[in-house]
């Protein structure tokens, strides 16, 4: 193998591992949350953001997803955190990755997750999807049958209005293909692969 091949499946490795190590994580925190408080369902809010003061900055205390994270979830996963100058809460796991609620520039759903596995959002810009950066979505309840592949089920990659098919994941309204800009499907075609990523995979992952 060449040089370049070999860095880019070290990089596959250490993607795929974060990955799937998210996802058991999140979830078996959110396990343990139902003994103590009950049915994910009950206790699942989709809330907001933080407050800001008149010069635009964070206001400390005020983050709605902050006290939400911290009442179910803290005691669960082992964090650090940092809130950005824009209200963004930016939480850090013990592999060096990170994850935060809501898309970029946004704290406005407790729903969204983006994980990082690299750790640094400031590094992957903002069409970095399917390559430094993964959509998750936490959404236990909702009439909406666009969520039928979250509902009942705990943190899962996005699969809003996801058709069941493995084209679907490729080519539907999130698919992971170079001809879509919205790729938030990417951690789904993964996680269909048992958390590895494809050879036909349309884009190089890096952390």
């Amino acid at each position: 193998m060449t040089l370049p091949t070999l860095v880019q499946n070290h990089r596959n490795k250490v993607v795929e591992t974060r990955l799937a190590k998210f996802y058991s994580t999140f979830n078996n925190a959110i396990r343990m949350a139902e003994v103590q408080y009950g049915d994910r369902k009950i206790w699942y809010s989709d809330t907001g953001g933080v407050d800001l003061d008149e010069e635009g900055k964070p206001i400390e205390g005020t983050a709605k997803i902050d006290e939400w994270f911290q009442k179910y979830f803290s005691a669960f996963i082992v964090i650090k955190k940092t809130i950005k100058k824009d209200g963004q809460l930016i939480y850090y796991l013990s592999d060096g990755s990170s994850f935060q609620f809501g898309n970029d520039g946004s704290v406005l759903t407790s729903r969204m997750v983006t994980f990082y596995p690299g750790g640094d959002p400031s590094k992957c810009p903002s069409d970095g999807d399917g390559q430094c950066k993964f959509q998750f979505e936490y959404v236990p309840y909702s009439t909406d049958p666009k969520w039928k592949y979250h509902i009942n089920k705990g943190l899962e990659p996005e699969k809003w209005s996801w058709d069941g098919t493995l084209e679907g994941l490729k080519y539907g309204v999130g698919g992971c293909s170079l001809k879509n800009g919205n790729r938030k499907y990417c951690s789904a075609l993964i996680q269909y692969y048992g958390w590895k990523i494809p050879k036909d995979y349309p884009f190089k992952v890096y952390y």
